[in-house]
Protein backbone atom coordinates (compact mmCIF):
# COMPACT_ATOMS: atom_id res chain seq x y z
CA UNK A 1 0.00 0.00 0.00
CA UNK A 2 1.36 3.38 -0.97
CA UNK A 3 0.42 6.90 0.01
CA UNK A 4 -1.51 9.36 -2.17
CA UNK A 5 -0.06 12.30 -4.05
CA UNK A 6 -0.69 14.43 -0.93
CA UNK A 7 -2.79 16.97 -2.81
CA UNK A 8 -5.18 16.87 0.08
CA UNK A 9 -8.37 16.94 -2.01
CA UNK A 10 -10.33 14.54 0.15
CA UNK A 11 -13.79 15.08 1.56
CA UNK A 12 -14.74 14.40 5.14
CA UNK A 13 -15.02 10.64 5.39
CA UNK A 14 -17.99 8.67 6.63
CA UNK A 15 -18.07 8.48 10.40
CA UNK A 16 -18.13 4.91 11.67
CA UNK A 17 -19.39 4.23 15.17
CA UNK A 18 -16.68 3.05 17.51
CA UNK A 19 -17.03 0.99 20.64
CA UNK A 20 -15.38 2.71 23.58
CA UNK A 21 -13.59 0.47 26.05
CA UNK A 22 -13.31 1.11 29.75
CA UNK A 23 -9.73 1.87 30.83
CA UNK A 24 -9.29 -1.55 32.43
CA UNK A 25 -10.30 -3.30 29.19
CA UNK A 26 -7.94 -1.40 26.89
CA UNK A 27 -4.67 -2.80 25.53
CA UNK A 28 -1.58 -1.36 27.15
CA UNK A 29 -0.11 1.55 25.14
CA UNK A 30 3.39 1.29 23.77
CA UNK A 31 5.46 1.25 20.57
CA UNK A 32 3.72 0.39 17.30
CA UNK A 33 5.22 -1.64 14.45
CA UNK A 34 4.25 -0.84 10.85
CA UNK A 35 4.66 -3.96 8.71
CA UNK A 36 5.52 -5.70 6.46
CA UNK A 37 7.31 -2.51 5.36
CA UNK A 38 7.16 0.79 7.29
CA UNK A 39 5.58 2.96 4.58
CA UNK A 40 6.46 6.59 5.48
CA UNK A 41 2.90 7.79 4.80
CA UNK A 42 1.48 5.48 7.48
CA UNK A 43 4.40 5.93 9.84
CA UNK A 44 3.51 9.62 9.75
CA UNK A 45 -0.13 8.77 10.50
CA UNK A 46 0.92 6.87 13.63
CA UNK A 47 3.19 9.69 14.74
CA UNK A 48 0.57 12.37 14.00
CA UNK A 49 -1.69 10.61 16.50
CA UNK A 50 1.01 10.64 19.17
CA UNK A 51 2.28 7.11 18.62
CA UNK A 52 5.86 5.88 18.44
CA UNK A 53 6.88 3.64 15.55
CA UNK A 54 9.57 1.08 16.29
CA UNK A 55 10.70 -2.30 14.91
CA UNK A 56 8.77 -5.33 16.08
CA UNK A 57 10.12 -6.57 19.40
CA UNK A 58 9.01 -7.57 22.89
CA UNK A 59 7.97 -3.99 23.68
CA UNK A 60 5.58 -3.70 20.71
CA UNK A 61 1.98 -3.09 21.75
CA UNK A 62 0.38 -2.22 18.41
CA UNK A 63 0.75 -3.61 14.89
CA UNK A 64 -0.35 -1.88 11.67
CA UNK A 65 -0.33 -4.41 8.82
CA UNK A 66 -0.33 -2.75 5.38
CA UNK A 67 -0.51 -5.71 3.00
CA UNK A 68 -3.54 -7.65 1.84
CA UNK A 69 -1.20 -10.63 1.59
CA UNK A 70 1.21 -12.33 3.95
CA UNK A 71 -1.30 -13.93 6.32
CA UNK A 72 1.36 -16.41 7.47
CA UNK A 73 3.81 -13.61 8.31
CA UNK A 74 1.05 -11.70 10.10
CA UNK A 75 0.23 -14.82 12.13
CA UNK A 76 3.88 -15.42 12.97
CA UNK A 77 4.32 -11.85 14.22
CA UNK A 78 1.30 -12.14 16.51
CA UNK A 79 2.20 -15.60 17.78
CA UNK A 80 5.75 -14.55 18.61
CA UNK A 81 4.58 -11.40 20.41
CA UNK A 82 1.55 -12.19 22.57
CA UNK A 83 1.89 -8.78 24.27
CA UNK A 84 0.53 -7.07 21.13
CA UNK A 85 -2.87 -5.73 22.18
CA UNK A 86 -4.06 -4.14 18.95
CA UNK A 87 -3.61 -5.06 15.29
CA UNK A 88 -4.90 -3.01 12.34
CA UNK A 89 -5.59 -4.59 8.93
CA UNK A 90 -5.65 -2.55 5.71
CA UNK A 91 -8.94 -3.55 4.07
CA UNK A 92 -12.61 -3.71 4.95
CA UNK A 93 -12.82 -7.40 4.06
CA UNK A 94 -10.64 -9.66 6.19
CA UNK A 95 -11.48 -13.01 4.57
CA UNK A 96 -7.82 -13.72 3.80
CA UNK A 97 -6.95 -13.18 7.48
CA UNK A 98 -10.07 -14.57 9.18
CA UNK A 99 -8.47 -17.87 10.22
CA UNK A 100 -5.38 -16.11 11.58
CA UNK A 101 -7.55 -13.74 13.62
CA UNK A 102 -9.51 -16.62 15.10
CA UNK A 103 -6.28 -18.46 15.98
CA UNK A 104 -4.57 -15.38 17.42
CA UNK A 105 -7.53 -13.93 19.32
CA UNK A 106 -5.87 -14.06 22.73
CA UNK A 107 -7.66 -12.39 25.66
CA UNK A 108 -7.39 -8.61 25.56
CA UNK A 109 -6.22 -8.43 21.93
CA UNK A 110 -8.23 -6.19 19.61
CA UNK A 111 -8.30 -6.51 15.84
CA UNK A 112 -9.52 -3.65 13.67
CA UNK A 113 -10.06 -3.45 9.93
CA UNK A 114 -10.84 -0.66 7.50
CA UNK A 115 -14.54 -1.57 7.39
CA UNK A 116 -16.55 1.57 6.89
CA UNK A 117 -13.48 3.65 6.10
CA UNK A 118 -13.72 3.11 2.33
CA UNK A 119 -17.50 3.38 2.15
CA UNK A 120 -17.59 6.56 0.07
CA UNK A 121 -15.53 5.44 -2.96
CA UNK A 122 -17.03 1.93 -2.98
CA UNK A 123 -20.61 3.21 -2.76
CA UNK A 124 -19.78 5.70 -5.50
CA UNK A 125 -18.58 2.81 -7.67
CA UNK A 126 -21.75 0.83 -6.97
CA UNK A 127 -23.82 3.80 -8.11
CA UNK A 128 -21.62 4.21 -11.20
CA UNK A 129 -22.12 0.57 -12.22
CA UNK A 130 -25.86 0.81 -11.55
CA UNK A 131 -26.32 3.89 -13.73
CA UNK A 132 -24.13 2.46 -16.49
CA UNK A 133 -26.16 -0.75 -16.60
CA UNK A 134 -29.51 1.05 -16.61
CA UNK A 135 -28.34 3.32 -19.44
CA UNK A 136 -27.22 0.32 -21.52
CA UNK A 137 -23.61 1.47 -21.55
CA UNK A 138 -22.09 -2.05 -21.79
CA UNK A 139 -23.59 -2.39 -25.27
CA UNK A 140 -23.09 1.22 -26.36
CA UNK A 141 -19.44 1.34 -25.36
CA UNK A 142 -18.77 -1.69 -27.57
CA UNK A 143 -20.91 -0.39 -30.44
CA UNK A 144 -19.41 0.68 -33.75
CA UNK A 145 -22.63 1.93 -35.33
CA UNK A 146 -25.75 3.91 -34.37
CA UNK A 147 -28.39 1.86 -32.59
CA UNK A 148 -31.88 2.02 -31.11
CA UNK A 149 -32.67 4.14 -28.11
CA UNK A 150 -32.52 2.04 -24.94
CA UNK A 151 -32.19 2.49 -21.20
CA UNK A 152 -33.99 3.04 -17.94
CA UNK A 153 -33.98 5.76 -15.32
CA UNK A 154 -32.99 5.00 -11.74
CA UNK A 155 -35.64 7.39 -10.42
CA UNK A 156 -38.34 5.55 -8.50
CA UNK A 157 -36.92 2.06 -8.88
CA UNK A 158 -36.66 -0.57 -6.14
CA UNK A 159 -33.09 -1.26 -5.00
CA UNK A 160 -32.24 -4.23 -2.80
CA UNK A 161 -28.96 -3.90 -0.91
CA UNK A 162 -27.52 -7.07 0.62
CA UNK A 163 -25.46 -6.04 3.64
CA UNK A 164 -25.82 -3.24 6.16
CA UNK A 165 -22.30 -1.95 6.72
CA UNK A 166 -20.76 1.40 5.90
CA UNK A 167 -20.99 0.86 2.14
CA UNK A 168 -24.72 0.17 2.32
CA UNK A 169 -25.33 3.20 4.52
CA UNK A 170 -23.38 5.48 2.19
CA UNK A 171 -25.07 4.03 -0.88
CA UNK A 172 -28.48 4.73 0.66
CA UNK A 173 -27.38 8.34 1.11
CA UNK A 174 -26.30 8.57 -2.54
CA UNK A 175 -29.60 7.07 -3.69
CA UNK A 176 -31.75 9.60 -1.82
CA UNK A 177 -32.01 12.12 -4.71
CA UNK A 178 -33.32 9.37 -7.02
CA UNK A 179 -36.40 8.70 -4.89
CA UNK A 180 -35.89 4.93 -4.93
CA UNK A 181 -37.54 2.51 -2.59
CA UNK A 182 -34.92 0.43 -0.85
CA UNK A 183 -34.77 -2.87 0.97
CA UNK A 184 -31.73 -3.79 3.05
CA UNK A 185 -31.09 -7.49 3.67
CA UNK A 186 -28.99 -8.18 6.76
CA UNK A 187 -28.37 -10.78 9.46
CA UNK A 188 -30.36 -8.91 12.10
CA UNK A 189 -33.74 -7.31 11.70
CA UNK A 190 -32.66 -4.00 13.20
CA UNK A 191 -33.85 -1.18 10.92
CA UNK A 192 -31.21 0.58 8.83
CA UNK A 193 -31.54 4.36 8.74
CA UNK A 194 -32.37 5.58 5.25
CA UNK A 195 -33.81 2.26 4.03
CA UNK A 196 -37.48 1.93 3.18
CA UNK A 197 -37.45 -1.42 4.94
CA UNK A 198 -35.01 -3.87 6.47
CA UNK A 199 -35.39 -7.65 6.37
CA UNK A 200 -33.33 -10.56 7.67
CA UNK A 201 -31.24 -12.61 5.28
CA UNK A 202 -33.58 -15.59 5.49
CA UNK A 203 -36.06 -13.43 3.54
CA UNK A 204 -33.73 -12.79 0.59
CA UNK A 205 -35.82 -14.98 -1.74
CA UNK A 206 -38.90 -13.04 -0.72
CA UNK A 207 -37.54 -9.66 -1.83
CA UNK A 208 -35.63 -10.60 -4.99
CA UNK A 209 -38.68 -10.86 -7.30
CA UNK A 210 -39.53 -7.18 -6.71
CA UNK A 211 -36.01 -5.81 -7.19
CA UNK A 212 -35.02 -3.66 -10.14
CA UNK A 213 -31.39 -3.50 -8.94
CA UNK A 214 -29.62 -5.77 -6.44
CA UNK A 215 -26.39 -4.49 -4.90
CA UNK A 216 -24.24 -7.05 -3.10
CA UNK A 217 -22.37 -5.36 -0.23
CA UNK A 218 -22.12 -8.09 2.40
CA UNK A 219 -19.03 -9.52 4.08
CA UNK A 220 -17.46 -12.66 2.63
CA UNK A 221 -17.82 -15.49 5.14
CA UNK A 222 -18.48 -19.22 4.83
CA UNK A 223 -22.15 -18.41 5.34
CA UNK A 224 -22.33 -15.98 2.41
CA UNK A 225 -20.40 -18.07 -0.14
CA UNK A 226 -22.43 -18.40 -3.37
CA UNK A 227 -25.27 -16.42 -1.82
CA UNK A 228 -26.29 -15.74 -5.42
CA UNK A 229 -26.53 -18.88 -7.54
CA UNK A 230 -28.95 -20.22 -10.13
CA UNK A 231 -31.87 -20.26 -7.67
CA UNK A 232 -31.49 -16.57 -6.83
CA UNK A 233 -31.12 -15.49 -10.46
CA UNK A 234 -34.26 -17.43 -11.36
CA UNK A 235 -36.18 -15.42 -8.77
CA UNK A 236 -35.06 -12.07 -10.18
CA UNK A 237 -36.94 -10.22 -12.91
CA UNK A 238 -35.55 -10.53 -16.42
CA UNK A 239 -35.34 -6.72 -16.37
CA UNK A 240 -33.28 -6.63 -13.14
CA UNK A 241 -29.59 -5.93 -12.70
CA UNK A 242 -27.07 -7.16 -10.14
CA UNK A 243 -24.04 -5.20 -8.92
CA UNK A 244 -21.30 -6.76 -6.77
CA UNK A 245 -18.83 -4.52 -4.96
CA UNK A 246 -18.30 -6.91 -2.03
CA UNK A 247 -16.34 -10.10 -2.76
CA UNK A 248 -16.45 -12.41 -5.75
CA UNK A 249 -17.23 -15.46 -3.63
CA UNK A 250 -20.75 -14.17 -2.91
CA UNK A 251 -21.80 -14.88 -6.51
CA UNK A 252 -21.52 -18.22 -8.32
CA UNK A 253 -19.76 -17.01 -11.47
CA UNK A 254 -20.92 -19.92 -13.65
CA UNK A 255 -24.52 -19.26 -12.57
CA UNK A 256 -24.10 -15.56 -13.35
CA UNK A 257 -22.84 -16.31 -16.86
CA UNK A 258 -25.75 -18.69 -17.40
CA UNK A 259 -28.26 -16.11 -16.18
CA UNK A 260 -26.87 -13.47 -18.53
CA UNK A 261 -26.84 -15.85 -21.48
CA UNK A 262 -30.41 -17.00 -20.91
CA UNK A 263 -31.75 -13.51 -20.25
CA UNK A 264 -32.83 -14.44 -16.72
CA UNK A 265 -31.42 -11.06 -15.67
CA UNK A 266 -30.80 -7.94 -17.73
CA UNK A 267 -27.17 -7.32 -16.79
CA UNK A 268 -24.43 -7.35 -14.19
CA UNK A 269 -21.77 -4.97 -12.95
CA UNK A 270 -19.03 -6.67 -10.95
CA UNK A 271 -15.96 -5.12 -9.40
CA UNK A 272 -15.02 -8.46 -7.83
CA UNK A 273 -15.08 -11.97 -9.28
CA UNK A 274 -14.48 -15.60 -8.44
CA UNK A 275 -11.82 -16.41 -9.52
CA UNK A 276 -9.94 -13.15 -9.16
CA UNK A 277 -8.33 -11.84 -11.25
CA UNK A 278 -10.83 -13.07 -13.81
CA UNK A 279 -8.72 -15.01 -16.36
CA UNK A 280 -8.39 -13.82 -19.93
CA UNK A 281 -10.85 -15.70 -22.09
CA UNK A 282 -13.29 -16.38 -19.26
CA UNK A 283 -16.89 -16.53 -20.61
CA UNK A 284 -17.95 -13.58 -18.47
CA UNK A 285 -15.71 -11.27 -20.51
CA UNK A 286 -17.79 -12.05 -23.60
CA UNK A 287 -21.15 -11.20 -22.06
CA UNK A 288 -22.47 -8.05 -23.76
CA UNK A 289 -24.56 -7.05 -20.76
CA UNK A 290 -21.80 -7.27 -18.19
CA UNK A 291 -19.41 -4.63 -16.88
CA UNK A 292 -16.27 -5.94 -15.19
CA UNK A 293 -13.94 -3.62 -13.31
CA UNK A 294 -10.68 -4.96 -11.79
CA UNK A 295 -11.44 -4.57 -8.06
CA UNK A 296 -11.00 -0.85 -8.54
CA UNK A 297 -13.87 0.54 -6.49
CA UNK A 298 -11.23 1.63 -4.00
CA UNK A 299 -7.88 2.34 -5.61
CA UNK A 300 -4.75 2.99 -3.49
CA UNK A 301 -5.00 6.69 -4.34
CA UNK A 302 -8.50 6.73 -2.84
CA UNK A 303 -7.90 4.48 0.13
CA UNK A 304 -4.52 5.64 1.43
CA UNK A 305 -5.79 8.86 3.06
CA UNK A 306 -8.87 7.04 4.37
CA UNK A 307 -6.80 4.24 5.90
CA UNK A 308 -4.42 6.80 7.37
CA UNK A 309 -7.38 8.47 9.07
CA UNK A 310 -8.45 5.10 10.48
CA UNK A 311 -4.91 4.44 11.72
CA UNK A 312 -4.75 7.84 13.44
CA UNK A 313 -8.11 7.23 15.10
CA UNK A 314 -7.11 3.80 16.39
CA UNK A 315 -3.68 4.92 17.56
CA UNK A 316 -5.44 7.52 19.69
CA UNK A 317 -7.73 4.75 20.93
CA UNK A 318 -4.72 2.66 21.96
CA UNK A 319 -2.99 5.55 23.67
CA UNK A 320 -5.94 7.26 25.27
CA UNK A 321 -9.59 7.10 24.24
CA UNK A 322 -10.29 3.38 23.89
CA UNK A 323 -12.84 4.00 21.10
CA UNK A 324 -11.48 1.63 18.44
CA UNK A 325 -13.18 1.94 15.05
CA UNK A 326 -13.70 -1.01 12.72
CA UNK A 327 -13.44 -3.68 15.41
CA UNK A 328 -13.42 -7.23 14.04
CA UNK A 329 -15.44 -10.05 15.56
CA UNK A 330 -13.06 -13.05 15.30
CA UNK A 331 -15.94 -15.54 15.47
CA UNK A 332 -18.03 -13.83 12.78
CA UNK A 333 -15.06 -13.18 10.49
CA UNK A 334 -15.73 -9.48 9.88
Amino acid sequence: MTGPDRRGRHREVLAVPAETLAPGDRPAPGPIAVLPEPDPFFVAAVEDAGGTVAPLDDDTRGLVWLSSEGADDFAAALAAHPQIGWAQLPWAGIDAFAEVIRDQAVPGRIFTSAKGAFAQPVAEHALTLTLALLRDLPERIRATSWGPKAGWSLYGLHVVIVGAGGIAIELLRLLEPFGVTSTVVRRSGDPVAGATRTVTDDRLHEVLPDADVVVVAAASTPGTANMFSAAEFELMRDSAYIVNIARGALIDTDALVAALRSGAIAGAGVDVTDPEPLPDGHPLWAEPHAIITPHSADTPEMTAPLLAARVRHNVRALLDTGDFAGRVDPAAGY
